[in-house]
């Protein structure tokens, strides 16, 4: 069967028309969209993937006023750029940012490329990226694919597939290069994704306020609160783990550096070690651990509490101490001993900002 047999019940010029002039008039005014600069289009989609766009727009007006422009982004200090990302999360995406930028500075004279073969070249430029930068800042109907576009399309076209399958994209694609405008396929990518963030929403959808319902498969056929078919993610694994504050004589942290590859690569952290053994062993762990790793011995004081941190494949349960150190550590460039003023210049996860915060919450006369 023909899985876009239904796009032939839409009237696509009338669809292009009531959408595109509902987002006109509705658009949100978002600062991403004052133009369609598409250095500012790329920081903004890289940011949004993964992440509310309340939580985005403080990011990207710091992000863009510390790194205007693309050479700027690309001669900055990996650790300031990891800083100014501090709290987005998905820490990826600001290194394939850097490396892809620093690419475009080199080999194409600093001009992000409008052709899909060259722009897909672009690390962490995945189809959706490549088709959000061409339609919206350089005009090329392209189809942009995301949760959204998805959620909609399979309304709107009945469409009956898993979204989370891969192989599912490429159906929602072939239906937007039908259904797109030539004209403003700016517009058009861009009214598709706000239909999904305000009206088309994963629950309760608003048709009453849709401005494409006389189109929408799934209103007439009242399905559409059983659209899009998803399949259910896996459980995420539970990790374990003991965190210090590890202290000196001169009130100092002691904070690491994460390896270059692999979750929250390159960022500072308070060091932490898996507890497999039952709880009231955590502390002893943590010892042999801080003895091992950069040999020095900790006097560990009581629990300062639980942390909790979700990840998309993950959880951690954190139990973080207070701890002295009881002799002196070599420092290097992935281990340092920081004041406590002194870690707003370090890019920390959040996660390790709770723990900190649990430190620094404490008494004074209960800290070792």
């Amino acid at each position: 069967m023909n899985r876009l047999e239904n796009i032939e019940n839409i009237h696509i010029k009338q669809f292009q028309e009531d959408l595109i002039s509902w987002f006109r008039a509705e658009q949100r005014n978002l600062p991403w969209r004052e133009d369609k600069d598409p250095y500012k289009v790329w920081v903004s989609e890289i940011m949004l993937q993964q992440t509310r766009v309340d939580t985005v727009i403080p990011y990207f007006q710091r992000f863009l006023a510390q790194f205007p422009t693309i050479e700027a982004l690309a001669d900055a200090e990996e650790d300031k750029v990891l800083k100014a990302w501090e709290g987005l999360g998905y820490y990826s995406r600001a290194r394939n940012l850097q490396a892809a930028v620093r690419e475009v500075k080199e080999k194409y004279n600093g001009v992000i490329p409008d052709s899909p073969k060259e722009i897909a070249t672009l690390k962490g430029v995945g189809p959706y990226t490549a088709g959000a930068i061409l339609s919206i800042a350089y005009g090329i109907p392209e189809p942009a694919v995301d949760g959204n576009v998805m959620r909609v399309l399979s309304r709107i076209l009945l469409i009956r597939e898993d979204i989370a399958k891969p192989s599912a994209r490429r159906i929602f694609e072939e239906a937007v290069r039908k259904l797109i405008s030539h004209e403003s396929p700016s517009d058009f990518n861009q009214a598709l994704m706000e239909l999904g963030a305000l009206i088309c929403t994963p629950t309760s959808p608003s048709c009453l306020l849709c401005p494409v319902r006389e189109h929408c498969q799934a209103f007439h056929e009242g399905e559409q609160n059983t659209l899009p078919i998803k399949a259910k993610k896996k459980k995420p694994k539970q990790v374990r783990l003991a965190a210090a504050v590890a202290v000196d004589g001169k009130g100092r942290i002691l904070i690491r550096k994460r390896p270059a590859e692999g979750l929250l690569a390159n960022l500072w952290e308070l060091p932490s070690v898996e507890v497999h053994h039952p709880i009231g062993n955590a502390r002893e762990e943590l010892k042999r651990f801080y003895k091992e790793a950069f040999e020095v011995e900790i006097m560990a004081g009581e629990a300062l509490g639980q942390v909790q941190h979700v990840f998309s494949h993950l959880v951690w349960d954190v139990t973080v101490y207070v701890a002295r150190l009881e002799g002196p550590v070599v420092e290097n460039e992935s281990l340092r001993l920081v004041s406590l003023e002194g870690l707003v210049e370090f890019a920390l996860p959040v996660p390790h900002q709770k723990m900190l915060a649990l430190y620094t919450a404490m008494s004074d006369e209960f800290k070792l």
